[in-house]
C-alpha cells in the first residue's frame, strides 16, 4: 500500500542518518548499563495499586537522563519529556514542577510499571552464571519494556536527536489485573496530554519481531452468589452458592466459543465458604472474557450472564432464596488502526508468540523501532492504544511495542 512504502521510505532516510548511527552506537556499548537498570527496578515491588515507589525510581532516572516536564500525575504515572529546542519566548522557568507549553501534539512511549505479582512475592533476580539470562518475577513483563524505555531516551539524549514535537516518556500504573488500565485512561481521558497524543508506542515483554497494531478486548466480572448458609445437617436442603456456583461453571466450561472471532473465556479464581461443615452463606469467581471483535465480546457475556441467572432462579426457593451479583471490574475495547496509519502496515503480523521460560529474561538488546507522529488519533485509534494488552510474562530478548492482540493483563 501507498502509506506503507511511505513508511518504508521515511525508515530507510532515518536509518542513513548519523545521529541514529550514534543512538544505536550508545545502544550497543551500554548493554551493562540496561542490565544494571532492569535488575535494579525489578528489585522494587510495584504489585497492582502499589507502584509508587518503582515511580518515585524512574522520575529519578528520567532525571538523570536530561529529561524535562517530570512528575507524577493524578494517576500516579511517571512522566517527562524529550521536547523540540524551544525558542526564547517559550523556554519554561526552570522548576522542578510542571511547566504548561502551547498544546503541541506529541508522541507517546509509554511502559507499564505495575506486575502481575501480589505484595509480598519475593522478587530478588538470579543470574545464571555465563549466561545473560536473568529468573524474577516480572523480569519481562514489564522490567524489560521499562528497561527499553529508559534505553530510548539515553540513546537519543547520547545522540542529540532533537525530535520535531515532544516525545512523552510514561511509566504507567494500572495495567495488570484489576487496573484495568487505568493509568492509560487517565492519560487519553481526563489528563491534560489527552488533546495532544497523536501517535503512541508502548514498549512490553520481550521481543522486538513485530509490531501490533490490534487491541484484544476484554470483560471480567466478579460473580458473586449468596445465599441464607447454615448448618450441613440441621439446614439440610438450603440452596448452597458454592453448588450453585459451581454448577453454573460447568455449563459455561460447555460453551462452544468461535474461533473467528477468536474468544476465549477463563475463570481465574473462585472463593467462598467458612467451614466443612456449614452451607456457605456466599461463593464468588472472577471471570476474565477476551475477544478480538467487540460483538462477540459483548455476546458471550450475554450468554454467560444469562446462564448464572437461569441456575440461580432455578435452585432458589421461595423460603431460602439466593441472590446474584455480577460485577464488572474490566472493561477493554477491542479496536484495530486502519491499515492506512503511519503506525500500521499491512506486514505486521496481529500475534505474538512469546519465548517458553516464564519470568525469565536476558537484558534487553536495542529496541529498533520507531513510530513517527501521525495526526490526531481517531476513535478507534485511540480505542486500540487505550485497550492495549499484555502478552504472556516470557522472555528472553528485548522489548517491542507492545501487542495488543496477544493476551492482556
Amino acid at each position: 500500500m501507498p502509506a506503507t512504502a511511505s513508511a518504508q521510505r521515511r525508515i530507510s532516510r532515518l536509518a542513513t542518518l548519523t545521529a541514529v548511527h550514534r543512538a544505536f552506537h550508545w545502544l550497543h556499548l551500554h548493554q551493562p548499563q540496561l542490565r544494571q537498570w532492569q535488575l535494579e527496578l525489578v528489585r522494587i515491588p510495584a504489585p497492582p495499586f502499589g507502584e509508587s515507589a518503582r515511580a518515585a525510581w524512574f522520575l529519578e532516572r528520567f532525571q538523570a537522563l536530561g529529561l524535562t516536564n517530570l512528575h507524577l500525575d493524578d494517576a500516579g504515572n511517571a512522566l517527562a519529556e524529550l521536547a523540540p529546542e524551544l525558542t526564547p519566548e517559550l523556554t519554561p522557568d526552570p522548576s522542578p514542577t510542571p511547566y504548561s507549553l502551547p498544546p503541541t501534539p506529541c508522541t507517546l512511549l509509554s511502559a507499564h510499571l505495575d506486575t502481575v505479582f501480589p505484595a509480598n512475592t519475593p522478587i530478588d533476580p538470579t543470574e545464571e552464571k555465563d549466561s545473560p539470562r536473568i529468573h524474577a518475577p516480572g523480569i519481562c513483563d514489564n522490567a524489560a519494556g521499562l528497561t527499553a524505555l529508559l534505553a530510548i531516551a539515553a540513546a537519543l539524549r547520547f545522540a542529540n536527536i532533537t525530535p520535531p514535537i515532544p516525545i512523552l516518556f510514561a511509566a504507567n500504573v494500572g495495567e495488570e489485573g484489576e487496573g484495568d488500565l487505568r493509568g492509560m485512561r487517565h492519560l487519553f481521558e481526563r489528563g491534560p496530554y489527552r488533546t495532544r497524543i497523536a501517535a503512541a508506542l508502548i514498549l512490553e515483554g520481550g521481543g522486538t519481531a513485530a509490531a501490533i497494531h490490534r487491541a484484544l478486548g476484554s470483560l471480567r466480572f466478579r460473580v458473586t452468589i449468596t445465599g441464607p448458609g447454615g448448618h450441613s445437617w440441621a439446614d439440610a436442603g438450603t440452596p448452597n452458592p458454592i453448588l450453585t456456583l459451581s454448577q453454573a461453571l460447568t455449563e459455561i466450561a460447555a460453551l462452544t466459543l468461535p474461533t473467528d472471532p477468536l474468544t476465549t473465556l477463563n475463570v481465574g479464581h473462585i472463593s467462598g465458604g467458612t467451614s466443612i461443615n456449614s452451607i456457605p452463606e456466599s461463593a464468588s469467581a472472577l471471570l476474565d472474557l477476551r475477544s478480538t471483535d467487540s460483538t462477540q465480546l459483548v455476546s458471550t457475556a450475554t450468554r454467560v450472564h444469562q446462564i448464572f441467572d437461569d441456575i440461580v432462579t432455578t435452585q432458589s426457593t421461595t423460603a431460602t432464596p439466593l441472590k446474584l451479583h455480577i460485577d464488572t471490574i474490566g472493561n477493554r475495547p477491542a479496536a484495530t488502526l486502519p491499515d492506512d496509519s503511519p503506525s500500521s502496515t499491512p506486514s505486521a503480523p496481529s500475534t505474538v508468540t512469546s519465548p517458553s521460560a516464564p519470568n525469565s529474561a536476558s537484558a534487553p538488546p536495542t529496541p529498533t523501532s520507531l513510530s513517527p507522529a501521525a495526526s490526531p488519533p481517531s476513535p478507534s485509534a485511540a480505542a486500540a492504544r487505550a485497550a492495549a494488552s499484555t502478552p504472556s510474562r516470557s522472555g528472553t530478548t528485548p522489548p517491542a511495542a507492545k501487542p495488543p492482540s496477544a493476551a492482556s493483563s
